[in-house]
């Protein structure tokens, strides 16, 4: 059931896509009329709103293709039979006809039939049905035209005549039952919003959000939130209420949070966590396309999603409340909010960039906060692993281009064809069936360039792309319905070209490394943290200090100091990146125990003092006093020599020398 409803968001992706269309005309027009209220801007108006009366033929449409087994258009034209066969057959027209008795009297629920997206689904979800049971079906010589696909619409208008008789009798309590969840939801007010835009948020690695906005936003409950305000109809400061609460989270309260995922990311994995955030952050604001940032940290660090999912709710509540509303067709990105804000039924829309300012402080000091108390391993914060054994070679032709070398890899990791029972693809994410996800090599799919990935069970994986999913999902598919072997890379086809040296340092220089503090001398091996002790941040020494009084272990730049104090980075004029590190855990202590004395930018000389610690605060929180050095571009060197370790040493004494490459 849960593989089934998935399938149906995805597949609702389609004809939501259409939607901006009709937003773009429809905006344009507006911001026309503003000025010029004339018959241009009449005709752009009409053009958008033709396609918003048409919403649920196109979910009828896009749902029997989506879910149908190879997307064919027999399926889609299926859809479109099994839409009109209610739709016209229940007109109140016909419905006095059948019955007897005059149009007047005809229950009104009929009068909302057609155009109902619920009916839409039903359609859609019925042509799909047929076609993956009946598009193979062989019919006697004597039928043969009609066998196989052309058999599916033929089978659609018979099967909704039977649909068609129920409905007459049970539309009418069915749709108020729907317009009753609708008015509860509306009765609600902004708590209402609130806890729609909670399970919005939360129901997103399910994929089942898109089934909750069809609620609310399309006229399935009566609500048609969406509809309506691109219509300017309804009651101005309401219609929009489950829209615009997302507009401050999305272009602000996200792109925050992600800033404070890169503060705090760790200094030698700052750049690589900038390039990340800021990408997610950007489609965030200007499109409002936030899982490739969600993703990011949705399974590394569930809860700051659950933070996240709270935030919105908070959000959605906070605008419905005071009555500020903006919408959108797409998403709630800059796009949407610029060609919403002359719609004449949005209200004060221009108060929900203020509402995003205060949302932006309170999801940097939010995530920040959660970040560093729980100890959450956000992008940049993560324990490297060495996944350079599973990234698969593949071997690849001239005609290749990226995207058919990452689906190459993704290939490969997942099986081949031999495991894969189905392909799609979201906004995002490429949406695999697969008859055993047991099988896939996880690092070989991050390694392909994924930014992450879902194994919801044991069939169906999700594999988070970006917003160029599709061009990706276009290569899979095609070598999977190709059955192409697994594109094995043969490794005496070319020779191996030569490392190129390390960009950025002095080749053949020595730096010189002293000790940060009087104590005792250890082996980074000999570190009680395994993250250190494996060198899994890089190499260098550590000493267990007997005093508080914390020197420059080299002479250089101070490049980075963490928020919390406990450490910072030095870039040596050789060009090696050092950072120390103050005690172990000591993440956590939110830098009550540390008194810096450099900024960034700083220039200091081995010796100088970088900070004084309360060795004593730090046991009494139960963490290790232990300051590291470690050279975090170890690429760049090629010989270390280290003093003996065992012996005490004095702050400033020389400790180690590294040659570079």
């Amino acid at each position: 059931m849960k593989s089934y409803l998935q399938r149906m968001g995805r597949s609702l992706q389609l004809p939501v896509a259409v939607l901006p269309a009709a937003s773009l005309l429809v905006g344009i027009g507006n911001w026309w009329a503003s000025a010029h209220p004339d018959a241009v801007s009449a005709f752009l108006q009409a053009g958008g709103n033709a396609i918003l009366g048409q919403l649920a033929l196109l979910f009828a449409v896009g749902l029997a293709l989506g879910m149908s087994k190879d997307k064919d258009g027999s399926a889609a034209l299926a859809g479109v039979v099994a839409y009109f066969v209610p739709v016209s057959i229940l007109a109140p027209a016909s419905v006095a006809t059948l019955k007897g008795i005059k149009e007047t009297a005809v229950d009104p629920a009929f009068s909302h039939i057609a155009g109902n997206v619920f009916i839409g689904i039903i359609a859609g979800l019925i042509a799909a049905a047929l076609y993956n049971r009946f598009h193979e079906t062989k019919l006697p010589m004597a039928f043969s035209f009609f066998s196989g696909k052309r058999l599916v619409p033929i089978l659609a208008s018979l099967v909704m005549l039977g649909v068609t008789i129920i409905l007459l009798f049970v539309w009418p309590p069915v749709y108020e039952a729907l317009v009753a969840f609708g008015k509860t939801f509306v009765g609600m007010g902004a708590v209402g919003a609130g806890i729609y835009g909670f399970f919005n948020r939360l129901l997103i690695p399910t994929g089942l959000h898109q089934a909750l906005n069809s609620v609310f936003w399309f006229d399935v409950a009566g609500i048609n939130d969406i509809g309506k305000f691109i219509a300017s109809q309804g009651p101005k400061g309401v219609t929009g209420m489950y829209q615009a609460g997302f507009f401050p989270v999305m272009m602000f309260g996200l792109p925050a949070g992600a800033y404070a995922i890169y503060r705090n990311a760790r200094p030698d994995k700052k750049k690589v966590t900038a390039s990340l955030m800021l990408a997610g952050a950007f489609a965030s604001f200007f499109t409002g396309v936030t899982e490739p940032l969600e993703f990011s940290f949705m399974f590394v660090a569930w809860p700051l999603y659950v933070i996240h999912a709270l935030f919105t709710g908070l959000s959605l509540a906070f605008a419905a409340f005071m009555h500020w509303t903006a919408g959108f067709a797409f998403s709630a990105g800059l796009v949407d909010f610029a060609l919403s804000f002359k719609n004449p039924i949005a209200n004060q829309p221009y108060m929900l960039i203020v509402q995003g300012l205060v949302m932006a402080v309170i999801y940097y000091f939010g995530f920040d906060f959660a970040i560093k108390k729980f100890h959450l391993m956000t992008p940049g914060r993560e324990v490297d692993t060495d996944n350079s054994a599973d990234d698969i070679e593949i071997a690849t032709d001239a005609s290749d281009d990226k995207y058919m070398i990452q689906a190459k890899k993704v290939y490969a990791a997942i099986g081949g064809s031999d495991n894969i029972t189905n392909i799609d693809n979201c906004t995002t994410r490429l949406r695999l069936q697969l008859k055993d996800t047991s099988t896939i090599n996880q690092n070989a799919i991050k390694a392909a360039g994924a930014i992450g990935l879902n194994v919801l069970d044991a069939t169906n994986l999700q594999i988070i792309i970006g917003t160029e999913v599709q061009f990706t999902a276009d290569a899979l598919t095609k070598l999977y319905t190709t059955k192409a072997p697994i594109a094995e890379s043969n490794e005496t086809s070319a020779p191996v070209a030569p490392a190129e040296p390390v960009a950025n340092v002095n080749s053949g220089a020595i730096d010189t490394f002293y000790s940060v503090v009087d104590g005792e001398l250890l082996d980074i091996e000999a570190v009680s943290d395994p993250t250190f002790a494996q060198k899994m941040i890089g190499d260098g020494f550590a000493i267990e200090p007997t005093s508080g009084r914390i020197v420059a272990p080299v002479s250089g730049e101070i490049t980075t100091i963490f928020p919390t104090k406990h450490a910072l980075g030095i870039k040596t004029s050789n060009g090696l990146e050092v950072l120390v590190h103050m005690g172990l855990d000591t993440v956590e202590l939110e830098g009550k125990p540390f008194d810096l004395h450099v900024t960034e930018g700083q220039v200091v000389e081995h010796g100088d003092a970088l900070a004084d610690v309360d060795l004593a605060a730090i046991r009494d929180a139960g963490k290790m006093p232990t300051m590291l050095v470690v050279i975090t571009n170890m690429a760049a060197v090629s010989y270390l020599k280290a003093e003996k370790a065992g012996r005490q040493v004095a702050a400033d004494e020389e400790v180690l020398q590294a040659t570079i490459k």
